[in-house]
């Protein structure tokens, strides 16, 4: 069996990131879903969360703005509306999204789009998670 496997992530704007790992953790809408080489096929939707992949250097976390993953014996493909690297992600501007979104939720408002800020409120907690990451290293 193989040792690796081959992970590509496409967002609508680019190939984010594709290199052989010897493990993906991803979080699926029903759950958190762990990938070795030789996994059996399946396509899965995936939430907003961080995705996991492991290589001879280690870990290495990647953001991920929902999306699709389809896994194969020996590939896996994400298919998601965003993924940004560690090194990629702009600490401030999340940093302000955060707020922005906090601020809205906290409004309680008829004009709110509740479900809307809180998407973002997560889209933006990933971002800082996974630059933290990457900074405590």
């Amino acid at each position: 069996m193989a040792k690796t496997v081959r992970l590509d992530i496409v967002t609508p704007d680019k190939l984010a990131y594709s290199e052989d790992v010897t493990m993906v953790i991803a979080r699926a809408t029903d759950g958190d879903l762990g990938v070795l080489p030789g996994h059996v096929p399946l396509i899965a939707a995936l939430g907003i969360w961080p995705l996991r992949l492991f290589n001879d250097d280690g870990e290495k976390q990647i953001s991920l703005c929902g999306g699709f993953i389809e896994v194969q014996p020996d590939k896996v493909v994400i298919l998601a509306g965003c993924a940004e690297l560690p090194e990629e992600i702009d600490v401030p501007r999340a940093e302000q999204a955060k707020r922005r979104a906090e601020e809205r939720l906290a409004k309680h408002g008829g004009d709110v789009d509740v479900t809307r800020a809180e998407a973002a409120l997560s889209r933006a907690m990933m971002r800082l998670k996974v630059a933290g990451f990457q900074s405590h290293k």
